[in-house]
């Protein structure tokens, strides 16, 4: 068993002493209607007070009802927040995508981002990341969208495990019951579209990351091949996501 009561204590002192070295006392969150947002807005919300803004961004690919339960946490939490439509932003593009769904959610997550970090420069304020572990192994996100931040409560924490620490924070059943989901286009889930539960790809996660274990000795003891190399292949491909720009190296010393 987790000790969630634990976990807490560790993420708000986290989140006191990220932000008291940025020298800021404000922070901004970008509220989804999902479960990885309102984990962080709760946790900010308890450590920072009226001192937290959440911002909402529908766009008009997101379905109504993510909305309503951003709302409705904020509501239960006295949560200050503010809805910004990025919807003009994405229609002033869009015939340039082709109707391509990957590309209009990626655009999508970076006029988020852009509005997300307008707003904290606005209330001199830290964008605090959402993105938990298992999308970050995967590289479920738009790199310069919904990856980006300054600092990250809940990077070290499994999807699957989350529901758990979710359940613990009081986050409202409209949150907790619902499929996990981007919402970057109509019916939208993020377990259909990488075609396995968080469960599912946790439990291989937690012992091909955390206990090292080799592709093969997960196979053996039972996991399916194709979930494997999926998982292997995804955390190869999308690594650089998680990293920063690499600069060339330059020998000044050459004549």
């Amino acid at each position: 068993m987790i000790n969630w009561p634990n976990i807490k204590i560790q993420l708000i002192d986290f989140l006191k002493s990220e932000v008291e070295k940025s020298g800021l006392e404000k922070v901004t969150v970008g509220l989804s209607g999902g479960l990885d947002s309102a984990v962080v807005a709760v946790l900010c919300k308890e450590v920072f007070g009226d001192k937290l803004n959440c911002v909402l961004m529908p766009s008009q690919f997101s379905s109504q009802s993510s909305t309503d339960h951003a709302v409705e946490l904020c509501e239960k939490f006295n949560i200050k927040y503010e809805i910004i439509s990025i919807a003009p932003m994405v229609e002033s593009f869009i015939n340039n995508m082709d109707e391509d769904k990957l590309r209009i959610g990626n655009f999508s997550a970076r006029m988020r981002m852009s509005v997300l970090y307008d707003v904290s420069s606005r209330e001199k304020s830290l964008v605090v990341g959402t993105s938990n572990k298992s999308e970050l192994l995967l590289g479920y996100g738009t790199i310069f969208g919904d990856i980006a931040c300054a600092i990250n409560p809940i990077g070290q924490m499994y999807k699957s495990d989350e529901f758990e620490f979710a359940k613990h924070l009081g986050v409202v059943d409209s949150i907790l019951t619902k499929a996990p989901s981007a919402d970057l286009w109509e019916d939208q889930t993020d377990e259909d579209e990488l075609g396995y539960s968080y469960k599912q790809m946790d439990d291989a996660l937690k012992l091909l990351v955390d206990e090292k274990k080799s592709k093969e000795e997960l196979i053996s003891t039972g996991f399916e091949k194709k979930l494997v190399d999926m998982l292997d292949y995804r955390m190869k491909s999308n690594a650089f996501k998680g990293k920063l720009p690499t600069i060339a190296n330059i020998n000044w010393s050459l004549k």
